[in-house]
C-alpha cells in the first residue's frame, strides 16, 4: 500500500482558498436570491395592502347624500315627536323634488310619508318602504347618537343602518325617477312608516287595515333585510332576503314557581335540535346558493337532503338547522298573581300555521296545570318570495357588476322586518341592504356606537339608482 505525501504549506493555502471562494460563491448566489424574492413579496405586499387597505380609512369627499343622511340622523327619532319630525323631513325633502306626499297620521303623534308616482301600465308596481323610528341609544357612546359625527370616513348614529341609510337611497331614487321627464312602467311608490321597531301597530299594521289604497295596484315590495356577507373588506355573497322565521309569543300561567321551573326544563330540548323537521324549498334554494361561499359546510348545504340521509346534518351550525326546524325560547320562571308566569317564544317556519303551534305548547303546558293567559304576537304563515321575477334578476345583476359578489336568496332565521306583514301570493317582498355592511358594523345595530362606512353609502346611492332606473324601463 502507497501512502500519499503529506500536503505541503503551499497545497494547503490553495486548497483553503479554494473552499473559501466557494463558500462565497453559494453565499452570494444565497442573498441574491434572498434578495430578489424579498423584493418580490415586497412588491406583493404593497399590491395587496393598495387593493385591500384595511384598517386604512379611506378620504371620502362629504357629497350632498351624505350631508342629507346626516341631517335625518341627526333627528332623534326613538319618540313620537321625533317620528314626527322625521316624517317633516321627509315630506319636505320630496316637495323639493317636485313631488308633493300626503303625511298620514295613523294614531296621534305617530306620522307616515306616502307619495306615488303613477306609472305607463296599471298594476305590477313597487313599493319602497323604511321606517322612520329608531330604538332608543342606550348609554356608552363614543360619539353621541344624535350628532351625526363623522370620522374616519364613517357616520356615527343611532339608526344609520337600520334603517336612515337605505331610506335615504330609496328617497334619492324615486326622486331621479320622478325627475327623469319619463313615467315609470309601472307605479312607483314612497312609504315612509311610522313605527316599525315595536311591532309595526302605529306603522305597517295601521296603514294595511286603514288605507289599502296605499297597496292598491302593487305587486312587489323592497326595504331592509338583506345581508351583505363580507370576507377581507369585499362581498363575498349578496344576500337578497326572502323571508324568514315567524314569532309568536305566549304568555303562560301556572300554579306556582316549581310547576313553572319544571315546564322551563320540559321545553329545553326545543329550543333546538340536532335534526331537521323539514326543508322547505326556499330553504334549500338558499343552502344551495351559500354553499360555494363557504370554506365550511359548503358540502352539507350544497346537498341538504344527503347531508340528512347520510346523518351528517347536526354537524352544521345552529343558524342553519334553525332554518329547518320550529324553535323556541322560554323566558326564567317568575312568581306572578299569587302564582307563576312564563313566556315562550316561538320561532316558527314561515309556512308554519301560528294556531297549530299554539295549541301543541298549550297542550304540553297543561300536564303542569299551565294555561294560556294570552298571545300578544302571532306571525305567519308567510310564503317565501319567488326568485323568479325580473326585480330579483336585476337586483342579483347589479350585485354582480358593482360589487363583484354572487348574489341570491337570503332566508333569515331570526330577525324580521315590514315584509312579514305584505309577504302574499300576490306581492313579492325583498330586503336587501344595497352598500357593505361588514360584521363589526351589523354587531352596532340595536346597540352602541351604530355607523355606517361613507363610501359603502354612496355605493349604495349608485346601486339602488340603478336598479330603480332598470325597472322604471321596463315595458
Amino acid at each position: 500500500m502507497t501512502i500519499p505525501p503529506d500536503p505541503t504549506d503551499e497545497q494547503r493555502r490553495k486548497r483553503r482558498h479554494r473552499n473559501e471562494r466557494i463558500v462565497a460563491g453559494v453565499l452570494l448566489l444565497t442573498l441574491s436570491a434572498l434578495t430578489v424574492a424579498f423584493i418580490f413579496w415586497n412588491r406583493a405586499e404593497k399590491e395587496a395592502l393598495r387593493r385591500d387597505r384595511r384598517y386604512i380609512p379611506r378620504q371620502q369627499e362629504i357629497t350632498p347624500e351624505i350631508l342629507m343622511l346626516q341631517e335625518y340622523v341627526r333627528i332623534d327619532s326613538s319618540n313620537p315627536a321625533g317620528i314626527a319630525e322625521g316624517a317633516e323631513w321627509l315630506a319636505a325633502r320630496l316637495r323639493a323634488g317636485g313631488v308633493e306626499p300626503e303625511i298620514i297620521e295613523s294614531t296621534p303623534g305617530y306620522l307616515n310619508v306616502y307619495a306615488r308616482l303613477p306609472g305607463r301600465t296599471p298594476g305590477e308596481g313597487l313599493l319602497l318602504f323604511n321606517h322612520i323610528d329608531v330604538v332608543p341609544p342606550g348609554e356608552g357612546w363614543d360619539h353621541p347618537p344624535f350628532e351625526g359625527v363623522i370620522k374616519m370616513n364613517q357616520l356615527h348614529g343611532r339608526g344609520v343602518i337600520d334603517m336612515k341609510a337605505l331610506a335615504i337611497c330609496q328617497l334619492l331614487a324615486f326622486l331621479h325617477v320622478a325627475q327623469s321627464g319619463e313615467p315609470p312602467a309601472h307605479d312607483l311608490v314612497f312609504l315612509a312608516t311610522a313605527e316599525e321597531e315595536s311591532g309595526s301597530v302605529h306603522g305597517m299594521q295601521w296603514l294595511l287595515r286603514n288605507r289599502p289604497d296605499i297597496f292598491e295596484g302593487l305587486s312587489y315590495g323592497l326595504t331592509e333585510g338583506g345581508v351583505t356577507e363580507m370576507f377581507s373588506e369585499r362581498i363575498s355573497y349578496f344576500g337578497i332576503e326572502i323571508g324568514g322565521k315567524q314569532r309568536v309569543t305566549v304568555n303562560l300561567d301556572l300554579p306556582d314557581l316549581h310547576s313553572a321551573q319544571k315546564l322551563r326544563v320540559s321545553l329545553e330540548p326545543h329550543i333546538t335540535s340536532m335534526e331537521p323537521e323539514r326543508v322547505i324549498p326556499g330553504v334549500r334554494s338558499y343552502f344551495q346558493r351559500i354553499a360555494p361561499t363557504r370554506i365550511a359546510f359548503g358540502e352539507l348545504l350544497g346537498d341538504v337532503d344527503a347531508a340528512i340521509a347520510s346523518g351528517a346534518y347536526w354537524r352544521l351550525p345552529y343558524a342553519y338547522r334553525e332554518l329547518t326546524q320550529n324553535t323556541l325560547w322560554v323566558s326564567a320562571a317568575t312568581e306572578f298573581g299569587g302564582g307563576a308566569q312564563l313566556t315562550v317564544v316561538m320561532r316558527n317556519l314561515p309556512d308554519e300555521q301560528p294556531d297549530d303551534r299554539i295549541a301543541w305548547l298549550a297542550s304540553r303546558a297543561a300536564r303542569y296545570g299551565a294555561k294560556v293567559r294570552d298571545v300578544p304576537q302571532r306571525e305567519g304563515p308567510v310564503p317565501l318570495s319567488t326568485e323568479e321575477t325580473r326585480l330579483f334578476a336585476i337586483l342579483t345583476e347589479e350585485a354582480s357588476s358593482r360589487y363583484g359578489a354572487p348574489a341570491g336568496p337570503q332566508v333569515l332565521y331570526s330577525s324580521t322586518n315590514d315584509c312579514r306583514l305584505l309577504r302574499s301570493p300576490n306581492f313579492v317582498c325583498y330586503g336587501i341592504s344595497p352598500y357593505p355592511v361588514d360584521f363589526f358594523e351589523s354587531l352596532s345595530i340595536h346597540n352602541k356606537n351604530e355607523r355606517i362606512t361613507l363610501d359603502r353609502f354612496m355605493e349604495g346611492v349608485a346601486f339602488l339608482q340603478n336598479v330603480i332606473v332598470a325597472w322604471a324601463a321596463e315595458t
